[in-house]
C-alpha cells in the first residue's frame, strides 16, 4: 500500500463559549487538517493546531511545511512509518505540528488498511478508560465555581484551573475556593500557561499551600528551566511542565534540576505520536507524572489520536486533556466523548473514527497552501 495522495486542509472551527488562559483568548480553532489517501482507497487523517506561544507554527507554516515535505512521503509504502519520519526529517528541519499531523494520518491509515486499532500499532493498549481533565477557563470566580460543581456532579475526578490570568493572589483566592468546592478527593491542577514571572509564581503557590493543588503547570515561560526550579522549591505541590518540554532532553533538564515532577504531552509539541510514546516512557523511567493533552480547539481526530496514546503508556496519573467537547461542532460523524468524567479508548480500526467531509467543506477557512523552496 503507498500512498499516493496527501492534501491539507486549512479549517477554522468555531466555540462553543471563549477560553481564557494567560495572554491568550481562543474564540474559533484555527488548524490544518491532513488527508492522506492510499493508492488502494484507503483514507487516513490527522490534524494540527496552530499554537504560537506553543510551537511557533501558524495555519499557514503549517500549510507550507506539508506541501514542501509531500514530495518526501508520496509514493512510499504508508506502513513504513519510520522510513516516513525520517524521510520528514530530513526535508525539513523541526516544524513538528506540521510532521505530527502527517504521522497522525499515517497511523490511522495504516490501522484502517489492517484493521487494527491505532492503540495497537503503539503496542497496544494498558487500559479500556482514561479520566479526563476538566478545564475550568471562565477567567472569572462565580463562573469557575458553577463549571466545577457541575463538572463534578457528572463524574469528573480531574480538572484544570487556568491562571496566570489576574495577578497571583487574585488567581490564588480563586484557586482556593475551587479547591474548598472540589474537595479532597480529585486531582486539582493549575495551569498559568507560561504567564508569570518566577516571583509571582512564587507569590502564587504560596497563596495556594494547604489547599489540595496536585500540580501546577507552567508557571514560567518555557525556557527558564531556573525559573521552574525556584517555584518548585517554594511550593507544596508538584510543578509540571507544558511549553518546555519539546524533546526527550526537554524532559531529562527539567527532571535533572528538580523543575518539574510531571509533564504534559502533545503531540504537536514533541512531533507525532511515536515520539509521545517515548517521551512518556522515559517519564516513567524517571518517575515523572505524565498528562496527555491536546491543544485547545482540537477536534476528535486529535483527540483520538490522544486518547490511544493515553491507553497504551505505561502510566498516565495526571490524566487525559480533550478539548473537542468545546467546539460548536466537531468535524466528526462520531465525536470523542467524555462520559461520568472518563473516555472510552476506541476499538475501531484506526483512530476510530469517521471524518465528515462535508463538514470539513463548510469549516474551510480561506488560507491557500503555498509551496515553500
Amino acid at each position: 500500500m503507498k500512498i499516493k495522495r496527501i492534501e491539507p486542509i486549512a479549517v477554522s472551527l468555531p466555540m462553543k463559549k471563549p477560553v481564557f488562559m494567560a495572554g491568550v483568548e481562543i474564540r474559533q480553532a484555527d488548524n490544518v487538517l491532513l488527508r492522506i489517501e492510499a493508492d488502494n482507497g484507503t483514507v487516513g487523517w490527522g490534524e494540527a493546531a496552530s499554537a504560537l506561544t506553543m510551537t511557533g507554527e501558524t495555519v499557514e507554516s503549517m500549510m507550507a511545511a506539508i506541501l514542501h515535505m509531500r514530495p518526501a512521503l508520496e509514493g512510499r509504502l504508508a506502513e513504513d512509518i519510520n522510513g516516513a519520519q525520517t524521510a520528514m526529517a530530513g526535508r525539513m528541519y523541526a516544524n513538528n505540528a506540521a510532521k505530527a499531523a502527517l504521522e497522525m494520518a499515517l497511523y490511522d491509515l495504516v490501522g484502517r488498511a489492517t484493521s487494527r486499532p491505532v492503540h495497537a500499532l503503539l503496542g497496544g493498549k494498558r487500559r479500556d478508560r482514561v479520566a479526563a481533565l476538566s478545564v475550568l477557563s471562565n477567567g472569572e470566580l462565580n463562573a469557575d465555581l458553577r463549571d466545577a460543581e457541575n463538572k463534578k456532579a457528572e463524574g469528573f475526578t480531574a480538572f484544570k484551573i487556568k491562571v496566570g490570568i489576574a495577578k497571583p493572589l487574585t488567581d490564588g483566592d480563586r484557586t482556593r475556593q475551587i479547591c474548598k468546592l472540589l474537595g479532597k478527593d480529585v486531582l486539582i491542577c493549575a495551569d498559568a500557561n507560561q504567564g508569570w514571572s518566577a516571583d509571582d509564581a512564587v507569590q502564587y503557590v504560596r497563596a495556594v499551600a494547604g489547599s489540595g493543588l496536585t500540580f501546577f503547570e507552567q508557571p514560567v515561560l518555557a525556557d527558564d528551566v531556573e525559573g521552574m526550579a525556584a517555584v518548585a522549591a517554594a511550593a507544596d505541590c508538584a510543578i509540571g511542565a507544558d511549553e518546555s518540554i519539546h524533546s526527550l532532553g526537554d524532559i531529562r533538564r527539567h527532571h535533572a534540576q528538580n523543575a518539574a515532577k510531571g509533564v504534559s504531552l502533545k503531540t504537536i509539541k514533541l512531533g507525532g505520536l511515536q515520539r509521545v510514546m517515548a517521551a512518556g516512557r522515559l517519564c516513567d523511567e524517571l518517575k515523572m507524572a505524565v498528562n496527555v493533552s491536546c491543544k485547545a480547539g482540537e477536534s476528535s481526530i486529535a483527540c483520538a489520536a490522544a486518547t490511544h496514546i493515553a491507553a497504551a503508556l505505561p502510566q498516565i496519573a495526571w490524566g487525559l486533556t480533550l478539548s473537542n467537547e468545546g467546539l460548536a461542532e466537531d468535524v466528526t460523524a462520531n465525536p470523542m466523548r467524555v462520559v461520568r468524567g472518563h473516555v472510552d479508548v476506541p476499538n475501531r480500526p484506526g483512530l476510530g473514527i469517521d471524518v465528515d467531509e462535508d463538514r470539513v467543506r463548510r469549516y474551510r477557512s480561506g488560507v491557500t497552501p503555498r509551496q515553500v523552496a
